[in-house]
């Protein structure tokens, strides 16, 4: 049975857990809103898929000078070990699935997320999440957080300067 979270200010559903895969395999649906980003990232561990449904994303991997536009039916993957990070550039939001191979970064989310009954976006922008709580999960899970929502994989040279 699906389970279903508010995952930051994204409506997660997932599908494949990791305990069915004896944690090899896990796959989430997201729904976002328009300029949704994550901070940048970088996963140690898993293969990270992107599957689009509907919507559109800039999906920035390394040190790439231009994103990967995905639209409905394109996907794409991030390497583990390669930093990476995306943003909705649809108006009405975006939809998409979410591999994880091995499934670290679908147990990350089951830790972080809350339960919800929700099966739409809320109306109002969730608040912004703690980010101290955020960087301590996703170690847990071996993905390390590299930088605020906006900052690109090309923007790690210039921070360690």
């Amino acid at each position: 049975m699906p389970t279903t979270l508010q995952f930051i200010d994204n409506l997660v559903t997932i599908h494949v857990a990791p305990e069915d895969t004896e944690g090899a395999f896990g796959l989430l649906e997201m729904h976002a809103r328009s300029g949704d980003q994550p901070p940048l990232h970088v996963h140690h561990e898993d293969d990270e898929g992107f599957h689009v449904v509907e919507g559109e994303l800039a999906l920035w991997i390394g040190d790439a000078d231009e994103p990967l536009v995905l639209g409905a039916g394109r996907s794409a993957v991030a390497p583990r070990g390669i930093p990476h990070t995306y943003r909705v550039t649809s108006e009405d939001g975006a939809r998409w699935f979410v591999s994880a191979t091995p499934a670290r970064f679908v147990s990350f989310v089951a830790e972080y997320g809350e339960p919800t009954d929700a099966t739409e976006l809320w109306a109002e922008q969730a608040p912004p999440p703690d980010g101290a709580r955020l960087t301590a999960t996703a170690a847990e899970h071996g993905i390390e957080i590299l930088g605020p929502p906006g900052m690109l994989p090309r923007d790690l040279a210039a921070a360690a300067a």
